[in-house]
């Protein structure tokens, strides 16, 4: 569990981070999103007691980060985004070290576990400077989850992965985020989309937008919500839209326009425009609303949410 609250970070006379609230369950997979320097990393660094705030608390695996620090550390994994290897070491025997460190029982049979979650056991005699940067990647994973801690925390941790190996380690994610709290920051949306249960967009160091992955989808996909106007007196165009298989929430609006809704993934506008025509209306306009998810991140992290 990570409950984070009034959360600021200053860097002399910059604002890094500026009174972040927030909160991750355990079993909640959070997606951490915003442009190159939002704060995200930073936000990162002191969940993991790597750095003390300038103001506000953060309690992770229910002790303080700042007053327990120690405490926190043996209950966090965490992969930064450049991962901190001994490249002239083993892969093995970098783990059984990192074990050794953390005082874990049983440490080599624990390194062997590890290495077949992230599928390098095949790997696990080999020099790390030896290995490509997707597969250091997954040294660093494994690294992360060697204690298995109750809260991991991933800084870009498909960055440098072929899409294979993208797949696999989304889903060993999504598989520990069952049980545990994971935190992890992503440039990539459609990653966050389908691995994360809630996103936090930062931008200048505030949270600019926080829902689940599904509402953000239902309120900013623009194929998913039309308008569509006819010529004239369009009394029926509402039984008319509904016609089309997989149209739904059709409502009339006060101008006589229609709106409704489709699932996302396969746009219906064709399928309503040719019935709309066929059924003796002229189609003046059949408009999308709202923006994909892509355009509201763009638009709540550029010049502080406000249109250019």
């Amino acid at each position: 569990m990570i409950k984070v609250s009034g959360l600021t970070k200053d860097y002399g006379a910059r604002r890094a981070v500026h009174n972040l609230n927030f909160n991750a369950q355990q079993g909640e997979i959070v997606g951490f999103l915003g442009p190159n320097g939002a704060g995200k990393t930073t936000t990162m660094r002191i969940l993991t007691g790597y750095m003390p705030p300038s103001d506000g608390e953060a309690i992770v695996a229910g002790y303080d980060v700042v007053e327990e620090s120690l405490e926190v550390r043996k209950r966090v994994g965490y992969l930064p985004e450049t991962v901190p290897l001994y490249t002239d070491m083993v892969v093995f025997d970098y783990l059984k070290y990192m074990g050794d460190l953390r005082r874990l029982p049983d440490v080599e049979d624990r390194v062997d576990e590890v290495l077949d979650m992230v599928g390098l056991l095949d790997r696990a005699q080999g020099y790390i400077g030896n290995l490509s940067k997707g597969m250091r990647q997954r040294v660093g994973l494994a690294q992360a989850l060697l204690h298995s801690p109750e809260v991991l925390i991933l800084d870009e941790p498909t960055i440098g992965l072929d899409p294979n190996q993208v797949v696999e380690v989304r889903e060993l994610i999504r598989e520990i985020g069952k049980e545990k709290t994971v935190l992890l920051s992503t440039h990539l949306l459609n990653e966050a989309q389908n691995l994360c249960d809630r996103v936090l967009i930062i931008n200048k160091g505030k949270i600019v937008a926080e829902d689940t992955t599904e509402n953000l989808q239902a309120r900013l996909l623009g194929a998913e919500r039309v308008v569509v106007k006819v010529r004239g007196d369009g009394d029926q165009l509402a039984d008319t839209v509904k016609e089309v298989k997989g149209v739904r929430k059709v409502e009339t609006l006060e101008d006589g326009a229609v709106e409704f809704e489709f699932a996302s993934g396969k746009d219906l506008r064709p399928e309503v425009a040719k019935h709309v025509i066929k059924t003796g209306y002229d189609l003046l306009e059949l408009r999308p609303l709202g923006m994909s998810l892509e355009e509201i991140f763009i638009e709540l992290t550029s010049y502080d949410g406000k249109k250019k």
